[in-house]
């Protein structure tokens, strides 16, 4: 392939409908591909370890780094063996910001260990293992240890008068547990500290072992709002594992499943945004058209949230004319609505007062955290799945990319509004152009393989790496969340807002907590 000339032997694998391309390299190569990747403006995608140790055919097999890339041609995904005396593995997170907690999670599941690290303090342990207790090796039994106390060594901004208010985990509102250490001079944030992991839930051990067809069910859980995100992504891993292509009226109806998660999302946090400014109208009003909109899915779905309706080889659902009529009728109907609202929220001073620069993230500084997903597309990062790396049917009907530059909360509502009508005009042409034919193919899995799933979800991009052992089961499954690459940017976000609009700037993200937790 190509990329600056960089001397890797690069294979593509096989059974993608996807490109993508893997290689085995040195810890030389990996940092000089890294520097390239980021001299060339391109993302680190994820970052995660491996035990490698039950390769019976490889007598030196220790543990492995794996990292992949966005590029021009497709998705990149280098693998540095790392020896299991001492598996050390150079620092990216000077090249990409993200990186830093990525790998800190890979020494906390594996006991790797980032040479010359500057930030090697735990990010999911929280103390509730011992400290010589890696969870994802192979001969780690399963235990239970009782939780302790962490003294965890956040950094102290100092001076004074200098303040420092301590937020979470656990919150006073129906939320997710997060900490949020903030550092202040008054009402003004001079620092925030995440101290995130507190949903921490096993998943990586979980899947191994498990038959390929049923990880789907594991994957469609890690994060709830998400749930057609991440069940296609990992079934197309599958899919590439079996090399099998799912029938086009599949990929369809996929599809149409993932722009209504998108829409359900928008709506929710559209009048979560109002309720924060003290606009109780427009949680009322959007929340109605959410329930209405989800209580279609139940009706014509089976489920509310579509969750378990895309599995390896297809869909386990299907439409009729009716089905079709009513959801373009219910499409002319929420987006007449959505319509008057958006005027609405456009007028309003009070709310336009509390969104407009608050909580900024300048296109340049998005640029250098890898801020991604919706919250990028409002700092001017020109970044879809959908249009730069389509698969079916997105590369029959591109969506129109949502871009803004401001990079504030008003930014972040405008781009969920533009996002919003255009999923309303794909929901449309997927319907007018659904194919005729099967929903489902057989799927049989295929022993000591490997297959990547990469689908845009509605807050960014999400990335399933899959991987067969010999008895054709699940010998390793990484699922990567975008709000790996945005929780740090929250933290830029707020310096020099006042602490009571962090709950607003906190919304506008909307990043999940769940789903970096496995």
């Amino acid at each position: 392939m190509r990329f600056l000339d960089q001397p890797i032997d690069f294979s593509p694998v096989a059974g993608q409908t996807m490109a993508a391309y893997v290689a085995t390299v040195s810890a030389a190569q990996l940092v000089d591909f890294s520097v390239a990747v980021h001299r060339a403006g391109r993302r680190l995608v994820s970052l995660w370890g491996s035990d490698e140790r039950d390769r019976a055919a490889d007598a030196d097999a220790g543990f492995a780094l794996h990292v992949a890339f966005d590029l021009a041609e497709g998705l990149v995904c280098l693998s540095l063996p790392l020896p299991a005396d001492n598996p050390a593995f150079p620092d990216l997170a000077s090249l990409f910001y993200s990186a830093n907690r990525l790998q800190r999670a890979a020494c906390d599941l594996l006991g790797l260990r980032i040479k010359d690290g500057e930030d090697t303090r735990p990010w999911l342990r929280h103390a509730n293992w011992p400290a010589d207790y890696f969870p994802l090796r192979r001969d780690t039994p399963d235990r239970q240890f009782p939780a302790e106390n962490e003294d965890y060594p956040f950094v102290r901004v100092a001076g004074e008068g200098v303040h420092e208010i301590a937020v979470g985990p656990i919150h006073a509102g129906i939320i997710e547990p997060g900490h949020f250490r903030f550092s202040t001079m008054g009402e003004r944030t001079l620092r925030l500290e995440e101290r995130l992991g507190w949903k921490h839930k096993g998943i990586d051990r979980r899947f191994i072992g498990m038959p390929l067809a049923e990880g789907a069910l594991l994957a469609g859980r890690i994060s709830g709002d998400t749930t057609v995100a991440y069940a296609w992504a990992y079934s197309q891993a599958a899919e590439a594992i079996a090399e099998v292509v799912p029938p086009p009226r599949a990929a369809w109806l996929r599809a149409l499943l993932l722009e209504r998660e998108r829409i359900a999302n928008h709506l929710s946090d559209l009048g979560y945004l109002g309720n924060d400014v003290a606009l109780a109208f427009g949680l009322m009003q959007f929340m109605r058209l959410k329930e209405d909109w989800v209580r279609l899915n139940a009706r014509l779905f089976g489920h509310r949230f579509t969750k378990d309706r895309i599995v390896p080889g297809g869909v386990t659902v299907d439409i009729d004319a009716a089905g079709v009529g009513a959801l373009h009728s219910q499409c002319d109907a929420v987006e007449k609505e959505v319509r008057r609202l958006k005027a609405i929220y456009d007028e309003h001073a009070g709310l336009q007062d509390r969104f407009l620069t608050t909580g900024t993230v300048t296109p340049d500084l998005a640029r250098r955290l890898g801020l991604i997903g919706l919250a990028g597309r409002a700092s001017g990062q020109a970044w879809d799945l959908r249009c730069n790396h389509p698969c079916l049917p997105y590369d029959r009907m591109v969506p129109m990319l949502a871009l803004e530059r401001r990079g504030d909360v008003a930014a972040r509502a405008a781009v969920r509004f533009t996002e919003l009508f255009e999923s309303f005009a794909l929901i449309r042409a997927l319907l007018d152009h659904l194919p005729e034919g099967e929903t489902r193919t057989v799927l049989h899995s295929q022993p000591n393989r490997r297959g990547f799933g990469w689908i845009e979800g509605w807050r960014g991009d999400v990335l399933v790496a899959l991987e067969t052992g010999a008895d054709g089961k699940i010998r390793r499954c990484h699922c990567h969340d975008p709000s790996w690459h945005n929780w740090p940017a929250l933290e830029h976000a707020v310096i020099d807002n006042i602490v009571p609009d962090f709950p607003l700037i906190n919304k506008s993200f909307n990043l999940s907590y769940s789903g970096p937790d496995l």
